[in-house]
């Protein structure tokens, strides 16, 4: 990766960390979970509000590193407004981005979300990354157990 389109990553990293997009309490969401990451500090805390299988409106609290807020900030982002179908493929394309060894293909589906798959180059940020949507998906499944990294 050329140090130019590094740098704008960390650009994207920074704005969604220091101005998130969709951050505060829901009111009447249709699902709420907490997630906990105890290696870096992150907490957070997903409500969604879904209508006839689609994503109406999703939104976080909590407090964590970078990558933690900013990654939840674009996965609110990216979600709005689509089936959980879509949610579903997008969870898994996110995942296996981030987690992937070796050569990794670009994910043009994922839009800003793509800036984060550097993070498959430090393994204890996977678990930054990814919380957030791990806490979205108990969300969305109802699970009342706190979402954790470990």
């Amino acid at each position: 990766m050329s140090m130019d389109l590094r740098e704008l990553y960390q650009e994207v990293i920074l704005d969604h960390n220091k101005r998130p997009r969709n951050r505060g309490k829901l009111e009447e969401p249709t699902g709420s979970a907490e997630g906990h990451n105890p290696l870096c500090g992150d907490n957070v805390t997903v409500y969604i509000h879904t209508h006839d299988g689609r994503v109406e409106e999703v939104t976080f609290e909590g407090s964590g590193c970078a990558i933690s807020t900013a990654s939840a900030s674009m996965m609110t982002e990216t979600i709005k407004g689509k089936t959980l179908a879509e949610v579903d493929a997008i969870f898994r394309e996110f995942q296996q981005m981030v987690t992937a060894t070796g050569e990794v293909a670009e994910h043009p589906d994922l839009g800003d979300l793509e800036v984060l798959a550097g993070v498959r180059e430090y393994p204890v940020r996977i678990k930054c990354a990814t919380l957030p949507w791990h806490t979205l998906h108990a969300a969305i499944l109802g699970e009342a157990v706190k979402v954790s990294t470990e």
